[in-house]
């Protein structure tokens, strides 16, 4: 396996508490990798990490063979690294339109524009001149997605996309997915869900407390050890 992206020893700190102990996660081309974890393990405090929202020394992330962890976030993305974010965190004073538009922003040339995520997200054409905060929840979700898909990325890490949404509109989200991938595009994905993750991913890493506690391909895993690793118990 090639690795795209791979973090070796990462720590992270908010402050003077640490929130990341030692974490060593790889990332194959076209991989998908799911990291699974309950509340607090520091899921979304990885992916923030990697995304250079948090500081890292540079040796700890490397993408295609560089050092990354001490680039600004606007190099990452600029790099091929987008972040579909817990929340959706778009821009409630802009339509869904001019949300996605703003991926364009980093300058990266690839096959993902307007035409292309419309037709991935039909509803998103539909509503292009609403304002964002109209949107249900799910809409929203695929308009955060469509957003980081406009950055053009060769590694689009999703952030607790199925949080809050009713199951129908987590399958519409899920259904994309594959889709996404078939690009050739590598995915993180940070799930609570076990069965969604599992059911994407190539690998799974499990983290408890900051810790990776588990890692491996989701078939060669028990049920046991992932609830051990999941819960410490």
């Amino acid at each position: 396996m090639t690795a795209l992206l791979a973090t070796a020893g990462l720590t992270a700190f908010y402050g003077d508490f640490q929130a990341l102990f030692g974490i060593d996660l790889v990332v194959g081309e076209g991989e998908a990798v799911a990291v699974i974890g309950a509340n607090g393990a520091g899921k979304s405090t990885l992916l923030r990490t990697i995304c250079g929202l948090l500081p890292a020394d540079a040796d700890r992330i490397r993408y295609r063979g560089a050092n990354i962890g001490s680039l600004p976030p606007a190099d990452i993305v600029a790099r091929g690294i987008a972040l579909v974010p817990e929340g959706r965190k778009l821009f409630p004073s802009l339509s869904v339109e001019e949300n996605l538009l703003m991926g364009e922003q980093c300058g990266r040339k690839g096959s993902w524009q307007l035409d292309r995520v419309y037709a991935l997200f039909p509803i998103l054409r539909e509503r292009r001149r609403l304002p964002s905060v109209s949107l249900s929840g799910g809409q929203q979700q695929m308009a955060a997605i469509g957003r980081a898909l406009m950055t053009n990325p060769e590694l689009l890490l999703c952030d607790e996309i199925s949080l809050g949404l009713a199951p129908i509109v987590i399958r519409d989200v899920y259904a994309a997915l594959p889709g996404i991938r078939a690009e050739g595009t590598a995915l993180v994905i940070v799930e609570q869900d076990i069965n969604r993750a599992l059911g994407l991913a190539d690998r799974v890493y499990c983290l408890q407390e900051g810790r990776v506690t588990l890692e491996g391909r989701p078939a060669s895993l028990t049920r046991e050890q992932i609830k051990l690793a999941y819960f410490g118990v």
